[in-house]
């Protein structure tokens, strides 16, 4: 008897050992229901992993945007009258060269660094690269020249084709590089008769004083071999845009809003007389209201 309880006791062990270093239940009959567990946390745990945004904006943006009140006169400008001015930079190719143009450029940028005593940030932006010009010049090209053989037309449609998919299946991403220039103006220096000319004088002394910045670093990256050109807001919107809206920038580019009018103010189709002197009426009964309702007040 003594002989079976220990043969039993040994048994037990050697079967808690086993299901242990098999990582499974000590009791055969938990082992469905633990299973079922796992399944259940694994779904969760895997429903959690794909519900991350993967392709999340820069915050640099998302902080730009938060209080903004206009882009106009080429720069951003905030509620609290702080100004951005954006300049594209072109780089250079600094692998090709030689060690001393590496070390010619690595000290004049060094040096500009320590002139400046002001906030500059740098800002990469990584693009789907656009075939469409390149592609519908080759297809003008190809349709306006009448010395090509068929062979030659064919293999040019075929070409244009591959390229179209190539685009849409494999796109490419391109670089494009800007310098950020930050300045907060304060206006109680400022005297001006009226908010007119304050708010001209405002707008004035902020892009002359970021005007002066963009021409200090412009002046030095120069000696880099490295352009830096002035962003209009037409250009700073199409950074916005690109930033907010990298895939769909592909498809619907920002180019054809400004050949399709969508970035006009105004409406610029052909009017009758009668229609604009409506318009005009309506304006002037606005205005004459906003300036009935700011003396009442």
């Amino acid at each position: 008897m003594r002989d079976i309880l220990i043969m039993g006791f040994l048994g037990l062990a050697i079967w808690v050992f086993a299901r242990k270093m098999e990582k499974k239940p000590i009791f055969p009959w938990k082992e469905g229901s633990t299973e079922e567990g796992t399944r259940f946390v694994q779904k969760k745990d895997k429903k959690k992993k794909h519900s991350v945004d993967i392709e999340q904006e820069p915050k640099v943006f998302q902080e730009l945007v938060q209080d903004i009140k206009e882009i106009n006169n080429h720069m951003i400008r905030y509620k609290d009258n702080r100004f951005v001015l954006l300049a594209e930079v072109e780089p250079v190719n600094y692998f090709l060269l030689s060690q001393a143009e590496q070390e010619s450029i690595d000290v004049t940028f060094e040096r500009w660094l320590a002139q400046i005593n002001y906030n500059v940030q740098f800002y990469l932006q990584n693009r789907f690269i656009d075939l469409s010009e390149p592609i519908e010049t080759m297809r003008k090209n190809m349709m306006e020249a009448d010395d090509l053989s068929e062979n030659a037309n064919k293999y040019g449609k075929s070409m244009i084709d591959d390229l179209t998919k190539w685009q849409q299946v494999s796109p490419r991403y391109e670089t494009k590089r800007y310098l950020i220039f930050t300045y907060e103006l304060k206006t109680n220096d400022i005297t001006a008769e009226d908010k007119e000319e304050l708010e001209n004088k405002i707008v004035d002394k902020a892009f002359a004083e970021l005007y002066r910045r963009l021409n200090t670093a412009k002046g030095q990256l120069r000696k880099s071999r490295m352009n830096v050109e002035l962003l209009t807001s037409e250009g700073i919107c199409e950074v916005l845009y690109h930033t907010f809206n990298r895939r769909k920038a592909v498809k619907n580019r920002f180019k054809d809003f400004g050949v399709q009018e969508m970035l006009a103010l105004y409406v610029t189709a052909d009017q009758d007389d009668t229609r604009i002197e409506l318009v005009k009426e309506g304006i002037d009964n606005e205005f004459a209201k906003k300036q009935e309702q700011e003396q009442a007040s």
